[in-house]
């Protein structure tokens, strides 16, 4: 497959976590972000992050949150 080269501006703090995340697992920065693209590539768009759905299930359906968070505020600020 053909490749081009990409300049990215990043602040310099992400880039020093990238190149040593990649380092840690044995790749070069230019594997670890074709990896991930890769990965985005096969998964159906409108998927939910696993980390969000950890958190699915925690709050009763039959819960107005509305409500709830009206009514928190009230109290916040009264």
């Amino acid at each position: 497959m053909p490749t081009r080269k990409l300049t990215v501006r990043l602040p310099e703090e992400d880039i020093e976590f990238a190149k040593k995340y990649a380092s840690d697992h044995g790749l070069t920065l230019t594997q670890l972000l074709d990896r991930y693209l890769k990965k985005l590539r096969q998964a159906p768009q409108g998927d939910i992050h696993p980390d969000i759905l950890r958190f699915s299930g925690i709050i009763p359906g039959d819960r107005d949150m509305r409500d709830e968070y009206r009514d928190a505020m009230e109290e916040k600020h009264r």
